[in-house]
């Protein structure tokens, strides 16, 4: 069974690969819609020419995908260490 040590390195892993795609993800919305903010991007409905960037969107959907999967290894992280 993994120690507390290992699943803390796991969970830093984590977060620090969501934040690489985050930081990519908002540079590339400030590189089609100069000006977005963090939080611009949280809604990009709101601005059509992020949405008709096909590489934006598939950038935007890892980012999803790994804060996903963040969530489901803590999850189950969890039921391990209790």
């Amino acid at each position: 069974m993994a120690s507390r040590e290992t699943l803390a390195l796991l969970d830093r892993l984590m977060l620090a690969m969501i934040a690489q795609q985050e930081s990519k993800v908002l540079a590339m919305a400030r590189a089609i819609h100069p000006g977005l903010t963090a939080e611009d991007i949280r809604n990009p409905n709101d601005f059509a020419d992020l949405m008709a960037s096909g590489v934006w969107n598939f950038e935007d959907g890892i980012l999803s995908g790994l804060k996903s999967a963040h969530m489901a290894i803590r999850a189950k992280l969890l039921e391990i260490i209790e």
